[in-house]
């Protein structure tokens, strides 16, 4: 989060397509958002078209050229960062009249703003020079919202080039696509999720764009997603120690949160914002030590003090009260909103069928489910064009995807060469061996619908780019997959981009469900699940680890909820019914969660 911010708020990454050109929708408006790079094949779709759109010329960057990966996603990043630009110029150079785009930039920002109280003053002021001065000076603090990008660090494969010869680690796809962000225009950070990439870290560190410039300044800034204190002290070390700072701590829910889903160990939102909030200034410490010692050994110059340190919350959030609240008791630099922009056709890519979907979806339609070929809990929604494809497919009798993009290949069960468990391939030969293992009908039945259940995530997220801009090879069955959090249960209308910034900061209500948990409280309900569920897929083969990993998991638990417990009194802009309503939510799913039992191996029936 840039220290210039006029938002509180950014639109994390969604998806592969959704917030593909989120930036060209909102980010005049002062709005930072997160673009995917995972699929260089989106992006050079999504070049073409935009090229169109904005009149420029377009060169087809072909797979047969060199470093086209890289290519592809620096081109994608320079037409977004000119695209904006130029939208930035235009708007500031438009009338403060009613509906003018200036007027709506302005009109957005929070009520608390400065900014904002600077235009409302200007707006009361009759007298004609004096009002000619505030818009000269409202203009010159007009900025764009940040054009981040986001690579899931685990998508990392090797790739083969010309005669099927092994290409060297510079041009694995995580590598590639962080070197196509390094050599764009963007002033802007990457988002590393999903966890260490040893060789990930050592490129970066090969990149000078990532050290400070001739003044001190980071041109290019590294965000870290992360689900736990923990996680951020040991990437940040890492990092620190090969001459790279971390900027941003964007910290996530392990559940309550929209794609994949990386659960904690139990371990609760409230007790590690509270721990980020106690420790932060002693991390910040430590990771400069470290990274100042790196800077002398690549002989750069070091920084009088440590750069800032922003740290962020997302996933989950609903209402203005709990944003506020995150910043002003959590002490949080800013919230991240996702999976309700899904519902504002201006700020996100989003085929209109799949939109009205999850307008119309009701709470139980949400959940975690086994589509990703990651082997990683993917947040779902029902009655997905996705989901269908996958039963039609089952159905004629050729499960699986053909696998043309081959982004999420990682299965080396029946073959040398990583295959996707999504494949038709993949799938064919694992239903083979089932068949030939005896198990008694129900449980094959079982065991093969799991291997059905898996997504061509590669196809179905990218699915509604190519829709919206009328890219559809018309043989290709069109599919969109769609991994929203379940808060977006809670809405359940399409709004305006003005309605939903608006609710972000109180001055609309779009909750459309009465009396919704806090964010907390669903987080802990999610928790409670989740646990269940586990125990109950590993019950068959219980050993000594799951009771000892369970065991703690569910004391973790115990101790987030008796954080909450002590929680509750500082909700003092709440009512006290609210109050009085989450301590007895607190008290049935403490309940709930104490007659979950753990058993030991020997409880475990043969």
């Amino acid at each position: 989060m840039q220290e210039s911010a006029v938002h509180s708020f950014h639109i994390p990454v969604l998806g592969l397509a959704f917030s593909i050109d989120t930036p060209l929708r909102v980010g005049r408006f002062g709005i930072s958002s997160v673009v995917s790079i995972v699929d260089d094949i989106l992006i050079e779709h999504m070049r073409k078209h935009y090229a169109s759109v904005y009149g420029e010329a377009y060169t087809p960057i072909s797979p047969k050229e060199e470093d086209y990966r890289a290519r592809r996603i620096t081109e994608y990043l320079n037409l977004l960062h000119r695209a904006v630009q130029k939208q930035l110029e235009e708007l500031r150079a438009s009338a403060f009249e009613s509906r003018s785009e200036i007027v709506k930039y302005f009109e957005l920002l929070a009520d608390r703003s400065p900014l904002k109280a600077l235009y409302q003053r200007m707006m009361h002021t009759t007298d004609t020079d004096a009002q000619a001065a505030l818009q000269a000076e409202l203009r010159s603090r007009i900025v764009a919202g940040q054009i981040d990008v986001n690579i899931m660090t685990k998508l990392d494969k090797v790739n083969v080039g010309a005669g099927g010869v092994t290409l060297s680690a510079d041009f694995t796809d995580a590598v590639a696509a962080l070197r196509g962000f390094v050599r764009s225009e963007l002033q802007s950070s990457v988002v590393l999720s999903a966890g260490l990439n040893p060789r990930l870290f050592s490129y970066m560190a090969r990149c000078p764009e990532f050290l400070p410039d001739a003044d001190g300044k980071l041109t290019k800034q590294v965000i870290l997603k992360v689900s736990d204190f923990r996680s951020a002290l040991i990437q940040g070390k890492i990092l620190a120690k090969k001459g790279i700072w971390i900027s941003e701590y964007r910290i996530e829910s392990g559940l309550n949160c929209g794609g994949h889903a990386f659960a904690t160990d139990g371990m609760l939102l409230g007790p590690i914002l509270e721990e980020f909030k106690n420790r932060r200034e002693a991390l910040t410490v430590e990771l400069f030590e470290l990274y100042t010692a790196a800077l002398r050994e690549k002989g750069v110059s070091v920084p009088a003090r440590a750069f800032p340190v922003w740290v962020t919350v997302q996933g989950g959030i609903g209402t203005a009260a709990e944003d506020a609240f995150l910043r002003d008791y959590h002490g949080v630099d800013g919230t991240g909103w996702g999976s309700p922009f899904l519902l504002v056709p201006e700020a996100t890519n989003v085929d209109e069928a799949t939109r009205q979907m999850l307008a119309d979806a009701q709470k139980e339609d949400y959940y975690l489910s086994d589509a990703s070929p990651l082997g990683v809990p993917f947040n779902n929604v029902r009655g997905s064009s996705s989901e269908t494809l996958i039963m039609k497919r089952v159905d004629a009798d050729k499960p699986g995807s053909p696998c043309t993009k081959k982004f999420l290949v990682s299965n080396t069960e029946f073959t040398e060469s990583p295959i996707c468990t999504a494949s038709r391939k993949y799938q064919a030969l694992k239903i083979k061996q089932l068949e030939g293992e005896g198990f008694s009908p129900d449980v094959l039945e079982a065991k093969i619908a799991k291997v059905h259940a898996k997504a061509c995530l590669c196809e179905d997220l990218a699915a509604s780019g190519l829709i919206n801009s009328d890219m559809i090879e018309e043989e290709k069955p069109i599919a969109v997959a769609v991994c929203p959090g379940p808060n977006l249960a809670y809405f359940s209308r399409i709004a305006t981009l003005e309605e939903m910034v608006g609710h972000i900061y109180g001055r609309i209500n779009l909750m459309t469900v009465q009396n919704r948990p806090n964010m907390f409280i669903n987080e802990l309900q999610l928790y409670i699940d989740y646990l269940r569920g586990e125990i109950a897929k590993q019950i068959e083969e219980f050993t000594s680890k799951e009771q000892r990993h369970f065991t703690a998991f569910k004391a973790n638990m115990l101790e987030g909820i008796a954080y909450y417990k002590s929680l509750i009194p500082k909700f003092v802009e709440e009512s006290e019914a609210y109050r009085e309503t989450m301590r007895r939510q607190l008290l049935e799913l403490e309940e709930e969660l104490r007659n979950i039992i753990v058993p030991s191996p020997q409880q475990v029936p043969a």
